[in-house]
């Protein structure tokens, strides 16, 4: 952590009453911050218009800000440890807009869900403790903020906010995912990016009680033409409800309307190393590896890279045009697909590699070794074997690269 963003210290009571707290919070924190949600949008229902209320309904969002809390709380005395994690998230709250003044309302509501939660337990002593914290902990998010929010306006193309995009073409790449390619309206420059980053869209339907943010990952290699996502529309699913900024893209937006979006962010990106480069997808996992695949063959043209991807059948398989115009042209990229439930005309045009699951014995037998830089992004059931599948194999933890979709998850 640089000077500047090295939080004043806190006393050594104050620290001891807040890693007290750890096993209540590993306890009651997803039950604290249910509580804290639901709390701070009755008394600030503006909110709304920065949180992805899918994930509020689904738990993901709750979950996630356990974690973080529980986190912060196990290294208060030593908070340059999650310094990796607190930038992972200051990307997602400099794509979403996060300022400064939303952090005492988030302090003040996550004191008050703590005192709903935990009753008398929740003493004044460890209540001061915890909004001490909190600031510390605030503090050093805003700074951060602050970097990534100038170093973003002054990037040559770059800016902070929302810039209208106009969609210029609409490519269905599957029966689940289309492609949109977007263009500034002011006709000024693109911002390069990282392959791997995302951009935020926002949708402002009329008469809808609240915009709607989506976090898309561009699934182009940079270039100073175009922005491209590729977004999977999701359906109604069981006791999943159906995707409300998906399905307008898909179903309401075409050729020339216009798309509110931030400036691309996240640390999901792709290494310089000289080591082969595995790229393993799932599903819609696909967009920010396929950005990262087109760079690599460009900039280091002479790195080994194997992309394997996952899908259920071909009929849900996107991007396979982007990929099979880098296998033809890039010898060095060695290209493998693996269907769960492969359909007849898969097996009669023989599109796949392997039927099934990605697995660890079958990775042996098609990768040369597993000293290389790994990178994979997928469903979060998919992540986790694949984790599983690598850190059994022996890889080395540097080695390894995930992004989640939506709030961070634990692969554990």
């Amino acid at each position: 952590m640089s000077n500047s963003t090295t939080a004043p210290l806190l006393d050594q009571k104050t620290i001891d009453t807040v890693k007290a707290t750890v096993p209540v919070l590993a306890q009651h924190g997803e039950t604290i911050t249910s509580r804290f949600y639901q709390m701070m949008f009755e008394n600030h229902p503006e909110l709304k218009n920065i949180f992805n209320q899918t994930n509020q309904r689904k738990g993901k969002q709750p979950q996630a800000l356990a974690n973080t809390v529980y986190a912060a709380a196990s290294y208060i005395d030593n908070l340059e440890a999650i310094l990796p994690v607190v930038k992972q998230i200051a990307h997602k709250h400099r794509s979403l807009n996060i300022l400064p003044e939303h952090y005492p309302i988030v302090g003040k509501h996550l004191l008050l869900a703590m005192k709903d939660v935990l009753g008398d337990a929740a003493t004044d002593e460890i209540l001061d403790a915890w909004g001490k914290a909190y600031q510390v902990i605030a503090d050093i998010f805003i700074q951060v903020e602050k970097e990534m929010y100038q170093e973003t306006e002054n990037k040559d193309g770059g800016w902070t906010g929302y810039r209208n995009f106009k969609i210029v073409d609409k490519v269905v790449e599957s029966d689940v995912i289309t492609s949109f390619y977007l263009k500034p309206i002011d006709g000024g420059k693109l911002p390069s990016y990282l392959p791997g980053q995302y951009i935020t869209v926002k949708m402002d339907r009329e008469n809808a009680p609240y915009n709607c943010l989506r976090q898309y990952s561009l699934s182009c290699k940079p270039n100073p033409e175009f922005f491209r996502i590729s977004v999977k529309r999701e359906d109604e699913i069981n006791d999943n409800p159906s995707g409300i900024v998906s399905n307008f893209l898909h179903k309401d937006l075409s050729i020339g309307e216009t798309l509110p979006v931030s400036a691309p962010a996240g640390d999901f990106t792709l290494n310089s190393e000289k080591k082969t480069l595995i790229l393993i997808s799932g599903g819609v996992g696909i967009t920010p590896l396929t950005s990262m695949l087109e760079t690599v063959v460009t900039e280091q043209p002479n790195r080994d890279v194997y992309f394997i991807h996952a899908a259920q059948h071909g009929g849900v398989h996107g991007l396979k045009s982007s990929i099979k115009d880098v296998v033809d042209h890039h010898k060095q990229v060695r290209s493998f697909v693996v269907y769960e439930q492969p359909s007849e005309e898969d097996r009669a045009e023989k599109t796949f590699d392997k039927e099934g699951f990605v697995d660890l014995d079958w990775l042996k037998t098609i990768l040369p070794t597993n000293d290389a830089s790994f990178y994979f992004c997928g469903p979060e059931g998919f992540m986790k074997a694949i984790n599983k599948a690598l850190t059994t194999w022996g890889v080395d933890q540097e080695d390894i690269h995930f992004e989640f979709f939506g709030p961070t998850g634990s692969l554990d």
